[in-house]
């Protein structure tokens, strides 16, 4: 078993030292965070212009699927804005529609963009392709209403991060495969692609305390896979199975140096390189998983997040060529 680790990013390591890290996840431990105060939604909006929508779509099953749409407060707009469409993380089995929501209410301040959070079913209540659907059900449904949202539905950029950013890479590979709704891009931040857990990183964050351990990762997909074998396992839910990575739009990929998910996320650039595609890559030195949400006040954090804007900017500029 590999023992040795990239090291972690000195200020990182400072802040980390104050936070209770575990190595394994339970049903009863995942109780109990479950039971944590959810993010603060109204003091990330308080300082904000904002129009707040709260909206219900329903799924094939009948489920409610919850939907906040964050406009920028204006009193008349002359142009449909991009749309920012957010999955949260969480291992696909806690958190919600809140859950770091601030990164994409950064872009929302930024390029005036409609930001709009799913709060797909969580795993093990869910399992299979239920959280993806939900999570492609609700894309559906704002591409189906943009006009009224004011969303400009040739600007639609699906992002999430951590099992949101699998979630966000299955929901783009949903609609290249259906032909619908439009993706301008996919954001995917130190996304949870691969089920299988047998990269070098993956190892390598494993039998000890972490931010998200292999171990914990295991549970986490257990919970929405449950008893499926490799074969009966949808690309749709684990990504890093799809076979075919064409086609895909333009991909925005980062992870940390030291973290579980490293492997996996640059395995997946390579792959949209290969198969013909456009991809942006970024392996952060020494971060751990999730470092620029935790503490965005970090040196790395904060240049991490201004990498991704910078990025966007680019993205959704009105003058870029198709």
């Amino acid at each position: 078993m590999t023992t040795a680790r990239p090291a972690l990013d000195p200020e990182l390591r400072e802040l980390l030292a104050d936070m209770p890290l575990m190595s394994q996840l339970s049903p009863e431990v995942l109780a109990q965070l479950r039971q944590l105060p959810s993010t603060p939604i109204e003091s990330l909006l308080a300082h904000r212009q904002v129009d707040r929508l709260e909206i219900t779509v329903p799924v094939e099953d009948g489920a409610p699927i919850p939907l906040s749409v964050f406009s920028p407060a204006t009193t008349e707009r002359t142009t449909a804005a991009p749309c920012i469409y957010w999955m949260h993380g969480g291992g696909m089995v806690m958190g919600d529609r809140y859950s770091q929501i601030d990164i994409p209410l950064e872009w929302l301040d930024e390029f005036g963009a409609v930001v709009v959070s799913v709060d797909y079913r969580l795993a093990p209540e869910a399992t299979g392709t239920a959280l993806v659907d939900d999570c492609y059900r609700g894309l559906r449904w704002i591409a189906e209403h943009s006009e009224e949202l004011g969303i400009d539905p040739d600007r639609i950029v699906v992002a999430g991060a951590s099992a949101g950013g699998g979630l966000a890479a299955g929901v783009t590979l949903l609609a290249r495969d259906l032909g619908t709704p439009a993706i301008a891009a996919q954001m995917l931040i130190c996304p949870m692609l691969d089920h299988r857990n047998t990269s070098t990183s993956s190892r390598q964050y494993s039998g000890g305390p972490g931010v998200w351990t292999r171990e914990m990762n295991e549970f986490g997909w257990r919970a929405v896979l449950g008893d499926l074998t490799d074969d009966e396992v949808s690309a749709y839910v684990s990504p890093a199975l799809a076979a075919n990575l064409s086609g895909l739009p333009t991909t925005y990929i980062d992870t940390g140096s030291a973290e579980v998910f490293r492997d996996e996320d640059t395995d997946y650039a390579t792959r949209i390189w290969t198969a013909g595609g456009q991809a942006e890559l970024h392996v952060w030195a020494g971060g751990f998983h999730g470092f620029d949400a935790l503490y965005p006040q970090a040196h790395i954090s904060a240049t991490a997040r201004r990498t991704r804007t910078d990025w966007l900017a680019r993205i959704l500029s009105p003058n870029r060529a198709a």
